[in-house]
């Protein structure tokens, strides 16, 4: 497999770019107050709300710097429309994900005039789930992907209108809502971000889907420089760049035409779907802070894989962590050795 000189520069560029910007954001954020409480630790700490402007700082120069190559030294535009379709999303839903974290701030403040009423009011959580649809629009307009998928047992089955109209807005709902339900653990977010995203990407280049391997794995690199800051004990939490995680997935997936292997790399958060689902979409991720360090859950049911974890054994914040990027590891390697079979 060999790795294109325009993708080598631009995850390094990714990387560098977001390990460098995201101090600035932070201090930016904690200057503009826009900060929360980490509640699993003692003193609860203020700390920036909102990552995701210098992961996508990263994301975007790494990922023009690849179009600059390919397009002016290699005088190669192929897929440059579902690329640049993509970035579109990616920024859609990251707007969006800032809305929500300035509505979730703004529900905080108190105060008796009809100002600080709808404001702490904010926008109703059903609404939520549903806010991500807009995202979905440039890929729809550019029909992005292939109009067919090959299931099993069935064989290929032609989409047409319904892949670009249906499925990819589904895709795109779906995947930023389930990754925004598994949250609120130093580093979680991130970390199985990043190794979903790292396994896409390398499954797209063995595959010759550069577009998508492309957005996968200068995604990841700038992941992996934000993981630095929100491993525990977290300096800024993710807030925004929760539902750009699975928004860039579906685009990836879309690109790549690689629905089946996606899904089983996706299963985690597909399990913690069912699991919020069954608590009508209101159980929280957190834990109480044991002790002894450890963590509890505050719901008598397992609502979450977090929950899971904690009633498994006396674990801390880190270690819970820690235990859930494992278990994606284990599935997306699970994915690469089964998925020729399927």
């Amino acid at each position: 497999m060999t790795v294109p000189l325009p993708l080598i520069a631009a995850i390094a560029l990714s990387f560098a770019v977001s390990y460098l910007s995201i101090p600035i954001f932070n201090r930016f954020m904690i200057a503009a107050g826009i900060v929360g409480r980490d509640i699993m630790k003692r003193g609860g700490e203020l700390i920036p709300d909102m990552g995701g402007p210098g992961v996508i700082t990263g994301f975007f120069s790494g990922i023009f710097i690849f179009i600059g190559l390919e397009v002016f030294a290699l005088k190669n535009s192929t897929d440059l429309t579902n690329i640049l379709a993509s970035l579109n999303t990616v920024l859609i839903i990251t707007l969006i994900g800032i809305f929500d974290v300035l509505t979730t701030l703004m529900r905080q403040k108190e105060g008796l005039g009809i100002f600080e009423r709808m404001k702490r009011r904010g926008i109703p959580s059903w609404f939520y789930f549903f806010i991500p649809l807009p995202a979905a629009v440039p890929l729809m307009a550019v029909y992005a992907g292939v109009t067919h998928m090959s299931l099993p047992f069935i064989g290929r089955v032609e989409l047409g209108v319904i892949y670009p109209l249906m499925l990819v807005p589904l895709a795109v709902l779906c995947c930023s809502n389930a990754t925004n339900f598994l949250a609120g653990f130093n580093g979680l977010e991130a970390g199985m971000g990043l190794v979903l995203h790292l396994s896409l990407g390398l499954f797209a280049l063995v595959s010759n889907k550069l577009p998508a391997a492309a957005i996968a794995l200068v995604f990841a690199a700038a992941l992996a420089s934000f993981l630095r800051y929100n491993w525990y004990p977290g300096k800024v939490f993710p807030g925004d760049l929760n539902y750009t995680i699975g928004a860039v997935c579906a685009c990836v997936t879309v690109l790549g035409n690689m629905e089946k292997f996606a899904i089983l790399c996706f299963t985690p958060w597909i399990f913690e779907a069912v699991l919020k689902a069954l608590s009508g979409f209101k159980a929280e991720n957190f834990g109480i802070l044991q002790e002894d360090g450890s963590v509890k859950p505050r719901e008598p049911k397992v609502r979450s894989l977090t929950h899971l974890i904690m009633k498994s054994g006396h674990f801390t914040e880190k270690q819970v962590t820690t235990i859930l990027i494992g278990f994606e590891v284990v599935v997306c390697l699970f994915a690469f050795a089964i998925i020729r079979f399927i």
